[in-house]
């Protein structure tokens, strides 16, 4: 997530409750695609108010794994990759180079996010300063790793 915290939390609870609500009614977990179009539609009715929001929305469902954008302005983009907010064109840079062959393994694959956000976080004034990677499966998610940007400065310094 990026943008405003008090917007991006405010929103990830009310998503979650009508996702609950939801699948509550229809006894089966509500779909990726669901869960973003519903954040896009909500949102959508504030376009133009000074919302400031710019998420992945990202699980696994019967359908297997689902990746969205959504932003504040009710934007939704389905993917395969992404990176949000002021430091993503840093990230992108990365995923960009690192995407070029295929990611084979899930170590891989955290150390090519690993390598993006600690891009992204180290030039750009604006964000964090905790790199934090998460693996989503058909299990659910995990936390794979949370590091200091300066730890990692001593692995990956340019």
């Amino acid at each position: 997530m990026a943008g405003g915290a008090a917007d991006c939390s405010f929103w990830q609870r009310l998503v979650a409750r009508q996702c609950r609500v939801q699948e509550l009614r229809n006894k089966e977990p509500v779909s990726v695609a669901a869960a973003s179009k519903l954040l896009a539609n909500l949102v959508y009715q504030y376009k133009g108010m000074g919302l400031s929001l710019g998420t992945m929305v990202c699980g696994w469902d019967k359908r297997g794994p689902g990746l969205y954008y959504v932003d504040s302005e009710g934007q939704r983009v389905a993917g395969s990759a992404f990176a949000v907010g002021s430091g993503s064109s840093y990230a992108y840079g990365v995923l960009d180079r690192g995407l070029c062959s295929p990611v084979a393994t899930e170590a891989e694959a955290a150390a090519l996010a690993r390598r993006a956000i600690y891009q992204a976080a180290r030039r750009d004034a604006y964000s964090g300063g905790t790199v934090r990677v998460f693996h989503v499966g058909p299990r659910g998610w995990r936390e794979v790793t949370a590091e200091n940007v300066a730890e990692l400065q001593d692995r990956f310094g340019d």
